[in-house]
């Protein structure tokens, strides 16, 4: 078996892995996750990152929802004391960032994610569209 993915989503599936680590041979990598980010929380992070986006210049610059992703992603990294991978782009006139993409957020990083931009959008003057942040912002 080159690759595989179990979601320990009850006692059989629990089962499995412990049946295949047993049966794994000597070097074999297990990596092990949280719970992936519910779409919910990919909806906040998107709006949020919408909000932001539409409504700040970062450094004399109009960023793209896209932009602020990585730019919130690299802070959360920062902040979580995660080693950064950067590395000259092709051409030796920037930067390109290697860490992780949202995607591979769990759920627990992708709330520390979430409040970190809703702290970054309250410092920035940030008006959310969610009503549900807009209240949070009022208290």
């Amino acid at each position: 078996m080159a690759r595989a993915l179990l979601v320990l989503s009850n006692d059989i599936m629990r089962q499995r892995a412990i049946d295949w680590i047993r049966k794994a041979p000597a070097n074999t990598r297990v990596e092990y996750k949280g719970p992936k980010r519910t779409l919910s929380q990919n909806d906040r992070m998107w709006a949020m990152l919408t909000d932001i986006a539409t409504q700040l210049s970062w450094h004399g610059q109009k960023l793209t929802a896209d932009d602020w992703k990585l730019v919130m992603l690299d802070a959360l990294r920062r902040e979580s004391g995660e080693i950064l991978r950067i590395v000259p782009n092709t051409d030796g006139t920037g930067f390109v960032n290697l860490s992780t993409s949202s995607s591979d957020l769990d759920k627990a990083e992708m709330s520390d994610l979430i409040e970190l931009m809703f702290a970054f959008g309250a410092k920035h003057g940030v008006a959310w569209s969610d009503p549900a942040m807009a209240d949070r912002s009022a208290t």
